[in-house]
């Protein structure tokens, strides 16, 4: 699970970790309902150039898509669970 934070409104948005199945399952269609239409364009064009091949590779570049998709907005990335630190051993 990636989890952003808006600096200026506060609002936390989490992003599944599956975003590759949701994108291998409706392709193109995910980054439409997201906003994201720079990736929107780029897998028709890729689809045409691959005659359909970039539809079992693009979900392999999801979820990296959809983090740089939010930091480019100003979307700060917020730690989860499993990046926060141990307790040091006393």
């Amino acid at each position: 699970m990636m989890k952003f934070q808006n600096p200026s409104t506060g609002e936390i948005l989490e992003v599944s970790s599956m975003v590759w199945l949701w994108v291998l399952l409706l392709g193109f269609v995910y980054f439409a309902i997201k906003g994201v239409w720079t990736h929107v364009l780029g897998w028709i064009l890729f689809a045409i150039v691959t005659f359909g091949l970039s539809w079992m590779i693009y979900p392999m570049f999801a979820n990296d898509i959809m983090r740089r998709h939010y930091v480019s907005k100003g979307w700060v990335e917020l730690p989860t669970e499993d990046e926060t630190p141990a307790d040091p051993i006393d």
